[in-house]
């Protein structure tokens, strides 16, 4: 008996007299951090679409529709007759200006011929071109995380900056 309880005792003290390890820094997962990043960004844009429907609500003049892809517009000229739109790869030739939602011009007016879905260009833009028709004129109303997003544009564009921009479609070439 007495060899046994001294044989526990050596094994206890050859395993309890280890070095004690450094405890190693608590980490985030890196989908924990995506996940926490794409909540707040729910939330703000949450809070712009809020204010931007509120000023919108105050223009009495115009009577913006909302879009699916989550940006509004209302015509300026709208062409009741014709039915042709552009579709992928077609070329469009496009005037359009870029303003602030206080109504400071960003960009002045400019002309630009755009191939539909093969550029890269406003998202919100690309899918609201798609809507007209030649010779229409819409403006439309973009939240920035359908225009320039956290980024701005590094020039004129601020960093969550909505933006308005009247755009008129000019012409379209088939690529067919």
């Amino acid at each position: 008996m007495k060899v046994k309880l001294a044989a526990i005792l050596c094994l206890l003290l050859l395993f309890s007299c280890k070095e004690q390890e450094a405890r190693r820094p608590k980490t985030h997962s890196t989908q924990s951090f995506y996940k926490e990043v794409l909540e707040k960004n729910k939330k703000l844009n949450a809070l712009e679409k809020k204010r931007l429907e509120k000023w919108i609500s105050q223009d009495t003049i115009n009577n913006y529709k909302a879009s699916a892809q989550g940006f509004w517009y209302v015509y300026q000229n709208k062409d009741t007759v014709n039915t042709i739109t552009p579709k992928l790869e077609d070329v469009v030739k496009i005037r359009f200006d870029i303003v602030s939602i206080a109504g400071d011009t960003l960009y002045n007016t400019q002309e630009r011929e755009y191939n539909v879905d093969k550029e890269d260009f406003i998202p919100a833009l690309q899918d609201g071109i798609k809507l007209m028709k030649k010779g229409e004129t819409i403006t439309f109303v973009i939240p920035s995380y359908r225009a320039f997003g956290v980024t701005g544009d590094g020039n004129k564009i601020g960093i969550n900056q909505p933006i308005k921009s009247t755009v008129t479609l000019i012409d379209i070439k088939s690529s067919k």
